[in-house]
Formats: C-alpha cells, structure tokens, sequence
C-alpha cells in the first residue's frame, strides 16, 4: 500500500495536526536537529505528547511515551518525522516506541537523514507494529524546510528579508536605511532571525549601518543565537562594529588571499572568488557543512540581487513601507540585467499580512 492510500481518519488528521503544532514550538532551539512532535493516542483520546525541545535532550517521541506510561501499550503513536534509528545523543525513539507496546504508528514523512532514512520505519515494521505513512506530509517537509533543503540540497533554506519603501526603494542613495520600517515590522523580524540558523550580510552593510545582526524577543522565549556570517572579501571589517559583540558567534567569509590583521581574533574562513564576486553556492555549502539549516540574509541591493541571479533564493521576506524614497533612492536588488518582460523573475505571494503601519509579504519564486 502506498503513503497515498492510507485511510486515514478525521482522529488521524487531528491528532497529526496537534504533533505538527507541538513540533513548531521547538523552531528556535532545535536547529540543526529538525522540529518533531509526538501525540500518543488510545481510545481515541490523548495519553501522551511531546516534541523535541533542545539539541542534545530527548526527542519528541520519548516524552511522550513517559506522559502516556502504560497507556501507550496498544496505542497509536503520531510522528511528523520518522523516528530515528540509531543512537546519537540519545538512544533510538523506533526502539522506545517498540519497548512501550505501541500498536500502530502513523508518520508524516520519511527522515531522509541517511542514518534513518527509512530504518526507523522497518525496525517499527519488524517488530509487528503497524505503520502508515504519508498523513499531511506536505505540512510537515514545510515545517522542516531547512532541515530537509541541508540533507537534500546540500545546502541550507534562504530567506532575503527586505524593507523597501512604496516605489520599490531599499535605502537613500548615501546607503542610509534606518528607518524604512517601523518598529512592529523590526520586532517581527526578530521572530524570523531566532528561527534562522545563520545571519548573513555583507561588508558594505556592516560598514554603512553597523548592525549587531542579534536576536531580540522581547520576552523569555528560548532560542539559539544564530551565527553571524559577515561576506568580507578583504577583511576590512573584521576589528569593528557591533557584530563582533554579544553572545552570538561571528564568522568572517573572505578571498583567499586575504589575511587576518595582526592581533584580531575572529571565526574565519576563505571561499572561492570569480570574477571579483563570492561563489554563493561554496558559500552555501560551506554554511550547510557546519550544519546551518536556515539561512537569512540581511544586505544590501548588490549580494541580494547576487543570490537572487544565482538562483539561490528559496523566499523573500518583504516588508513594505508606505513611505516613498524617490528616484535617486537605491533600488531592492542590483545586477539582474533584465531587459525584457519574459526574463522577469516571477514569484508567488504564500502570505500577506498588516504588521503595524506596514505590509508584509512572503514571497516563492514561482515554478510553472
């Protein structure tokens, strides 16, 4: 029987919908692990839930089991994620699921991480447990965007998050951009970069804004202050600014052949240089190898029409302000070289929402 035919139930669609609400909680503390909820149901009533909460503590499908105790014997477990099959930090959640007497376990999705990639499925199977894939999968590869463009791809998931005034304008044309959006699109910003594994911006940014790149909430939330990654051909950045302070780790991207100043200390690292210009796909999988799921980028019109050309962005973050800047206003993106209607880059609108006095907008670049 194929994932596609299940018959799933209307308790089914609920209770996976309830895992995947779980799940999300754990967007900014996670990474590079991906978000997984459990719900443990018998009787058609919830004995246990959980979701993987922090790197390195026990994953959704053990909390759930010590919620649901003895209840969970003859019961259907609910996974957004396939349970893991080998011991890493923890032991395996297929082999604590068939040590609880679990019943049947219904997944969203296969774990393509090769360590699992399908074995927690079959240990499940090998032990007379039911299992049935499939049930809201395309929620769930959402969910984990990140987690699965890193295992897949290569690469991690990119966001370039824009402010631009109404006549399409990013900064004055002396680079000045602070501020374009108001303080509840900066805020809801902050929500965005606490789910981002890194913060990338280039040395032309740090220089003219001098930004700190930090995650702030505004309230006790957890999260993993994602790492900075500042694109710096010559190192001219590597001993200022406000990125080199706080918690967050910073790590300087830079030509081969440049080299560190004498007496600065900083996380750096060299990457291809062509033509003059960063090769952004090294520079990606270069962020994938330390394990950066999300990426989101900060920058100004020349590296955020660099990634859009080279077909790297998977969404645009836009918040638009009403506000108009003028002609000689910097423009979104530089260097696309579009010259006529059929070369247009065209992208889907997935949400628009009012944020205070601006609009923002997520955007997918659109495939036909």
């Amino acid at each position: 029987m194929t994932a596609a035919s299940f018959p799933f139930s209307a308790i089914d669609h609920a209770m996976m919908a309830r895992a995947l609400r779980l799940a999300e909680r754990g967007a900014y503390t996670t990474r590079p692990n991906p978000m997984v909820g459990c719900v443990i149901a018998n009787d058609g009533g919830i004995v246990g839930e959980g979701w993987h909460q922090r790197v390195g503590g026990p994953h959704a499908e053990v909390l759930a089991l010590l919620g649901a105790g003895d209840r969970a014997r003859g019961a259907t477990a609910y996974v957004t994620l396939e349970p893991c099959a080998h011991t890493g930090k923890t032991a395996p959640c297929a082999d604590a699921l068939v040590e609880a007497g679990v019943a049947r376990v219904v997944g969203a999705m296969r774990d393509p991480f090769p360590k699992v990639d399908g074995a927690g499925f079959e240990r499940l199977r090998a032990a007379g447990i039911v299992v049935e894939t499939g049930l809201m999968e395309a929620q769930a590869r959402e969910l984990n965007r990140g987690f699965l463009s890193r295992i897949e791809r290569g690469r991690p998931w990119l966001r370039i998050k824009l402010a631009t005034s109404i006549d399409g304008r990013s900064a004055m044309a002396s680079g000045e951009s602070k501020w374009i959006s108001g303080e509840a699109a900066r805020h809801d910003v902050q929500r965005w970069r606490a789910r981002a594994g890194a913060i990338l911006t280039g040395a032309g940014t740090v220089l003219m804004d001098d930004p700190s790149l930090t995650v702030r909430l505004g309230d006790d939330s957890p999260f993993v202050p994602p790492l900075r990654v500042v694109l710096d051909p010559g190192l001219a950045t590597v001993a200022r600014g406000h990125i080199r302070e706080g918690d967050a780790p910073t790590l300087y991207l830079h030509a081969p052949d440049a080299r560190m100043p004498r007496g600065v200390e900083a996380q750096h690292m060299h990457v291809p240089v062509r033509g003059g210009l960063f090769d952004l796909h090294a520079v990606l999988k270069l962020l994938a190898e330390r394990g950066i799921n999300e990426v989101q980028v900060e920058a100004g019109a020349t590296l955020a029409g660099g990634f859009l050309s080279a077909g790297l962005v998977d969404e645009m973050l836009l918040y638009v302000a009403p506000v108009i800047l003028g002609e000689r206003a910097r423009p979104l993106f530089d260097g696309l070289h579009i010259d006529a209607m059929v070369d247009s880059l065209r992208m889907h609108i997935v949400d628009t929402r009012r944020i205070g006095e601006d609009v923002r907008v997520l955007l997918q670049p659109r495939v036909d």
